[in-house]
């Protein structure tokens, strides 16, 4: 009785047990994450040889569920707001102590101070601060100046998380049974055959999970950019008479100091050209004198 069974049919049963064991797993995977997405097989080769039947007939039976109920929103949420104050520095040292009580972070800050009276002194604030504190971070900002712009911008990724969870999901599953595969393998080739499949899929599991965690975090913190701009008074104060006094006295020295530098330059250019002026007064001296040598006398005759 014993001597009958040939142990190629034995291997054939084991793989047989193996394998069902494989789609029955996969099957209750399936109809658990149903509520939540349609399932994604990502990784290729003998894995999904082993799936594949179990992957379409529960992809059948997902189809005539029921509707999935969707679940709060997940928004990654955006502010800005842009304030007139009457001291920069002042504002940005009150932002510090209000984004320290709401646990948030202080990501960037540009100032430009003015180089003269004609711009003002502006900085732009970057902060990250939790989502369930945006509003009365923004209430308790507006109180620092006079509000010029305000708004609010929301992004819904509920659906990209939902995706990327069951991708995430169904690729750890197929991680597990390509290891449980290789454990069993035979020959060398199927040994590095299953292995390169399963650094393939690990890698895609490193990709989406760091993905999936990025949107977590920004719908976990949302982020604030904060212009801040100083207030200009309508009048100019009068200088002091000091002032004028010493702005007078520059200016004076200044205009004497240039009309001293033109006369100093006017004669280095009567200098340079001095040969030609005397060549020129030589000229006109020496004509001069023969005109008057070779002009006629007047003579007078006596009566």
């Amino acid at each position: 009785m014993y001597t009958s069974i040939k142990l190629p049919h034995t291997s054939a049963l084991f793989v047989s047990a193996l394998l069902g064991g494989v789609i029955f797993t996969s099957c209750a995977a399936s109809h658990q994450s149903a509520n939540q997405a349609l399932p994604q097989i990502a990784a290729d080769g003998m894995a999904n040889k082993a799936i594949a039947p179990a992957s379409e007939s529960s992809l059948s039976q997902n189809t005539q569920a029921a509707p999935i109920a969707r679940s709060r929103p997940q928004l990654i949420k955006k502010a800005a707001m842009s304030l007139t104050v009457n001291s920069v520095d002042q504002t940005i040292d009150a932002v510090s102590q209000i984004i320290n009580k709401q646990q948030g972070d202080l990501i960037g800050l540009q100032e430009q101070q003015p180089k003269n009276d004609s711009r003002r002194y502006i900085a732009t604030i970057q902060l990250r601060i939790p989502e369930n504190l945006l509003e009365p971070t923004l209430e308790q900002l507006a109180k620092l100046g006079t509000v010029e712009s305000r708004n609010i911008t929301a992004e819904d990724v509920g659906d990209r998380l939902v995706d990327f969870q069951a991708r995430l999901t169904n690729l750890q599953k197929t991680e597990v049974n390509l290891q449980k595969i290789m454990d069993r393998a035979g020959s060398i080739r199927d040994v590095l055959s299953v292995a390169q499949e399963l650094s393939n899929v690990r890698q895609t599991i490193e990709q989406i999970n760091a993905q999936l965690k990025s949107l977590q975090n920004q719908v976990a913190y949302s982020t604030i950019t904060l212009n801040l701009e100083a207030a200009v008074s309508s009048t100019s104060p009068q200088p002091a008479f000091s002032l004028q006094v010493q702005e007078t006295w520059n200016n004076s020295t200044h205009s004497l100091s240039a009309f001293s530098v033109g006369l100093l330059k006017l004669g280095i250019w009567l200098i340079v050209y001095s040969p030609y002026l005397l060549i020129f007064a030589a000229l006109v001296y020496g004509f001069n004198r023969w005109r008057r040598t070779h002009s006629p006398r007047l003579t007078h005759t006596p009566d």
